[in-house]
């Protein structure tokens, strides 16, 4: 079963892109998690804009609403995950 997670951020945003190298990095470990990129300032979003745009880059479980705000690292999203299951 895919546990899937989503990575709020947005394009250009040199934080998120350090998150989602850290992100990839763990994911080698973890082969049944799946990330959805969302990046805020595109999709339209009021909520997730407001939530979000100055927090960016943020973690979440959707199933859960449980959140990993920046900034975290390797260990950090690892034991972010172990939580989940």
């Amino acid at each position: 079963m895919i546990m899937q997670l989503m990575l709020f951020g947005t394009e250009g945003c040199h934080l998120c892109e350090q998150a989602e190298e850290v992100i990839a990095e763990c994911l080698t470990h973890h082969p049944s998690i799946a990330i959805e990129f969302v990046d805020i300032a595109a999709t339209g979003s009021e909520r997730w804009y407001e939530l979000y745009s100055i927090r960016i880059p943020v973690l979440l479980h959707p199933e859960s609403q449980i959140e990993l705000s920046w900034p975290f690292d390797e260990a950090d999203v690892n034991h972010f995950i172990s939580n989940l299951h």
